[in-house]
């Protein structure tokens, strides 16, 4: 299952860079592999989904950007949310997420700033942060809810 679904994130991630206008959601969409490794397999295999699939991933795919989008937040995501979701204060959680996503945030944009010569920010940074963590939450209540259809339908397969 674990080759399977590494597999099935770098063919995600290889559609993206020959698909540029979808790189962010079909990054996404390869979080969702690590996602049903987690489920099915726990947090350990979950993590070897997402290793395996950033490696390969790498090496395979021609255009890195979607690759980079996905080792650099995507891919991971799904453990710390497992891990995050295991706390039982709602609140907790939350801020907990918004910090990850934030950490990760200051990261790209560092990366950003060091490699892309000339980039010039259009915006205020504590815009880019607000919009980033407006769509963030709506990532993570999707995901969450891809997840429960997920575990509903393999539930209902048992």
């Amino acid at each position: 299952m674990s080759a399977l679904f590494s597999a099935l994130a770098v063919v995600s991630l290889y559609v993206a860079s020959v698909w540029p206008t979808g790189q962010l959601g079909l990054a996404a969409l390869a979080s969702l592999f690590v996602a049903a490794a987690v489920i099915e397999s726990g947090l350990k295999r979950g993590a070897l989904v997402f290793i395996v699939s950033s490696a390969l991933s790498m090496l395979i795919v021609p255009n890195r950007v979607a690759p980079l989008i996905y080792i650099l937040f995507f891919g991971y995501y799904p453990l710390v949310k497992s891990l995050i979701e295991r706390i039982r204060s709602k609140a907790v959680q939350w801020a907990l997420k918004l910090l990850v996503f934030n950490a990760s945030l200051t990261i790209v944009w560092f990366l950003l700033r060091e490699f892309i010569i000339g980039f010039d920010r259009p915006v205020p940074l504590f815009l880019i942060y607000l919009a980033g963590s407006v769509v963030f939450l709506i990532f993570d209540y999707g995901l969450s809810k891809v997840i429960w259809l997920y575990i509903g339908y393999t539930n209902k397969m048992k």
